[in-house]
């Protein structure tokens, strides 16, 4: 065994993950036959891919070394990976083949179809020029998969790999990842078993184990490596032809965990006990597990730790729907585990025994902690200094046009257009890459939503129907069923009228807020809960009425990523701050709205703001665009007209929110949680 690069090494890479990515469609139907699926979930796939993913996720500075097809999938590959910041380098784009995919299904507990479309795919024409010596040299470790050993081409690629990897001293980790079907020994459409019987195949895998110092797999993996039925027969093959640590997966008893000789029965071999959970999906338990046992190894903890994270993530993911989407951040790991036993120690000498008097599995379905862990503790996009124009108004728009003779339904639509169109010009003119966005409806602005999307804009869409208290949702009672049509980036914006006081009809509020926060959930998307006091109450009660309110939905279990508010007096937002980080620290922050204020009323209330640790910025419409759509609606200004007004309103609106922030006294204001976990850094 080489001599391993400690933790202690600084160089830019932690692992470099060389072998499959491909796309992962999942039929959404549970207990349906893959031949009865009605629809498919994409995800981010592959052995190396979905460990790449998770390994990034918990911290580690991946990389990923394959192809992917110029295509629209491999850019959505190429994309997922970067965004949980795996780098991409070398995720090679081949110009004549197309990226691979994998159709997926969960029929029960022990079935699991898979369809296996890799026929001339991108990443199986990995070839030795795409072995970049810089690149293996920048890392510590190198990861391989065994489908990549099985053509001549991917094993060429990784040998050059493997023999500069040694060179530079780096850690090599074979994952034995063993489908029959990618090695020419199952039909083509069964893709689901995991092992048949080859001495051919195990020949070319025994030439190589001397070559790895960790090579970790599942029994059946150990018994095609070692050419034994008897899995301590096919260890010692595997020991005889390797001096490697060897990890032995063993599903829902844990893992072994062997770096010596072989022992006479598997028995007397170190075990560490996995967690108790209730399975849902198998497939990517595997990829996860090595991201975990890496996450540990290659920060030298012990190996007994290794397997703690190990066990860990593969019991979270076979819990989940898909792979890579379900690969457990930091926090979420440390939870699990506080969760199903005892942890002891620091995160440089962590210890985790599994708690042996639960009988009954852990429900990881029904933690709501743990799931908003999921949501809020991975990678996200960053917005900071937002600086976000709404023209989502659909009901005040309508009087207006037709208070001037307006056909509504025909003109509010380019209305709409218009109003993007100088929101472009406000980005352009002022540099707000990264921290411009637009509130937009689907009722008139469908089609500026369709110009919007895709830009790297925050992006708000109205889920409430206008001008109802209590709460209802704009295209009927069943808001799941319209987010399955949003994009993923859109975030969900809700206008409620909220009496904490009123205890009948905050009963009614709170019962449709959970309504829609469990379909966020459920979809994926961001919530943005606009918080209205009741007309009635008084002005100087409103900001005690409005954090009451907001109290009140913490209380009722919903953290939405976003609030957006009416200015509050400089007095109030200590306590606004204290009781967002008390009771979400994960929540994005405090958007400000402006209703149809004057500018003069909208900058003071932006200078007492300006110190919050919780303000991201405005969302503010009417007090830009009413008056020249009023002038636009009536015929006394044109369409470039109106664009030129609104752009100079916007820029005049980011000019005092500027002069707002740059007036902050004391330092700067204290960001709220992203994407960190506590505890296991180390």
């Amino acid at each position: 065994m080489t001599d391993r690069i400690s933790a202690a090494v600084a160089r830019p890479l932690d692992a470099i993950f060389l072998g499959r990515v491909a796309v992962d469609l999942y039929a959404q139907q549970i207990g349906a036959r893959l031949e009865d699926a009605t629809s498919f979930a994409r995800y981010l796939g592959g052995s190396s891919g979905n460990a790449a993913f998770g390994s990034a996720r918990l911290g580690l500075k991946s990389s990923m070394l394959s192809r992917v097809g110029n295509d629209q999938m491999g850019r959505f590959l190429v994309e997922t990976l970067a965004r949980e910041g795996c780098d991409t380098s070398q995720l090679h784009v081949d110009p004549d083949r197309l990226t691979a995919f994998v159709l997926l299904g969960i029929k029960d507990r022990d079935t699991f179809p898979l369809l296996f479309h890799r026929e001339n795919c991108a990443d199986m024409a990995l070839s030795t020029d795409d072995i970049v010596e810089a690149h293996i040299a920048s890392a510590r470790a190198l990861a391989i998969t065994g489908t990549h050993l099985s053509t001549p081409g991917t094993l060429a690629a990784c040998l050059k790999a493997l023999d500069l990897a040694r060179k530079h001293g780096l850690r090599r980790v074979l994952d034995i990842d063993y489908r029959p079907v990618l090695w020419g020994l199952a039909p083509r459409s069964d893709g689901a078993t995991r092992f048949v019987a080859n001495a051919a195949v195990t020949d070319h895998l025994r030439d190589v184990l001397a070559r790895f110092d960790l090579i970790v797999g599942t029994e059946e993996e150990f018994r095609i490596a070692g050419g034994a039925d008897d899995l301590i027969d096919a260890l010692r093959n595997v020991r005889a032809a390797s001096d490697a640590l060897l990890v032995i997966k063993r599903g829902a008893l844990g893992c072994n965990a062997i770096d010596a000789e072989i022992p006479a029965r598997i028995e007397e071999a170190p075990l560490v006990a996995a967690p108790k959970v209730d399975v849902l999906n198998v497939l990517g338990a595997g990829d996860a597990f090595m991201a975990g046992f890496l996450y540990g190894w290659l920060r030298d903890q012990p190996i007994e730790t290794c397997c703690a994270y190990a066990n860990a993530c593969g019991a979270i993911v076979v819990s989940r729907h898909g792979c890579a989407p379900a690969m457990p951040s930091r926090a979420e790991l440390e939870y699990f585990l506080r969760q199903t036993g005892k942890i002891e120690g620091d995160a440089r000498e962590l210890r985790f025994t599994p708690n042996a008097q639960k009988a009954r599995a852990y429900d990881i379905a029904t933690d709501a902690e743990l799931a908003h862990l999921h949501r809020v503790s991975v990678a996200r996009p960053h917005w900071e200094d937002l600086h976000v124009f709404a023209f989502d108004h659909r009901s005040a728009l309508e009087e207006t046009a037709r208070r001037h003779g307006a056909d509504a339904a025909a003109r509010l639509p380019v209305l709409k257009n218009l109003l993007l169109r100088a929101t472009e010009q406000t980005e352009a003119a002022l540099d707000l890459a990264g921290h411009i966005g637009v509130l937009i409806d689907d009722r008139h602005g469908q089609d500026a939503l369709n110009a919007a999307s895709g830009r790297r804009w925050w992006i708000g869409r109205p889920a409430e129907l206008p001008d109802t208290t209590p709460l209802a949702f704009e295209h009927g009672a069943s808001i799941g069923t319209q987010l399955v049509t949003w994009p993923q980036e859109h975030t969900i914006k809700c206008l409620i009228v909220f009496d904490p006081d009123d205890a009948t009809l905050r009963a009614e509020q709170e019962r449709q807020l959970r309504t829609l926060y469990a379909a966020a959930c459920a979809s994926g998307h961001e919530l943005l809960i606009e918080v209205i006091a009741p007309a009635h109450a008084p002005a100087a009660q409103r900001g005690d009425l409005v954090l009451r309110a907001i109290e009140r939905i913490y209380a009722a279990g919903i953290k939405p990523e976003w609030w957006k508010l009416a200015p509050l007096a400089a007095a109030d937002w200590p306590a606004l701050d204290a009781l967002i980080t008390h009771s979400d620290p994960w929540c994005r922050g405090v958007l400000l709205l402006g209703a149809d204020a004057p500018y003069p009323e909208l900058a003071a209330g932006f200078a007492a703001a300006a110190g919050s640790a919780t303000c991201r910025g405005f969302a503010v419409g009417r007090s830009v665009f009413a008056e020249p759509a009023r002038a636009w609606f009536a015929g006394e200004i044109d369409d470039d007209a109106l664009v030129a007004r609104v752009h100079a309103n916007q820029c005049e609106l980011a000019a005092l929110w500027r002069a707002a922030r740059d007036n902050v006294a004391g330092p700067a204001p204290v960001e709220t949680k992203r994407n960190f976990g506590h505890g296991l850094h180390g």
